[in-house]
């Protein structure tokens, strides 16, 4: 018989893979490991949409980012 503990773990994990498929499903483009953390942010009490505006802001300039390096590298080619 599993303890209390185990069921507990077993329910998170099944949980975690469920909300991986509905997030999949959306396209969000989160890993597992994302939205495991974003899920333990809310279990926290941090504002849902806060973070997703955190995450939205983070994408926005990682895209900048990679252009910025992009571009520099094509001017160091030419």
């Amino acid at each position: 018989m599993a303890s209390r503990e185990e069921v507990q773990e077993l329910d998170r994990k099944e949980t975690m893979d469920i909300l991986y498929e509905i997030s999949t499903l959306l396209n969000t483009g989160l890993n597992k490991e994302s939205l495991e953390a974003l899920v333990g942010l809310c279990e926290l009490g941090v504002n849902p949409e806060a973070l997703a505006a955190a995450v939205k802001d983070l994408r926005t300039e990682a895209a900048r980012l990679r252009s910025d390096a992009s571009e520099a590298e094509l001017r160091r080619e030419a």
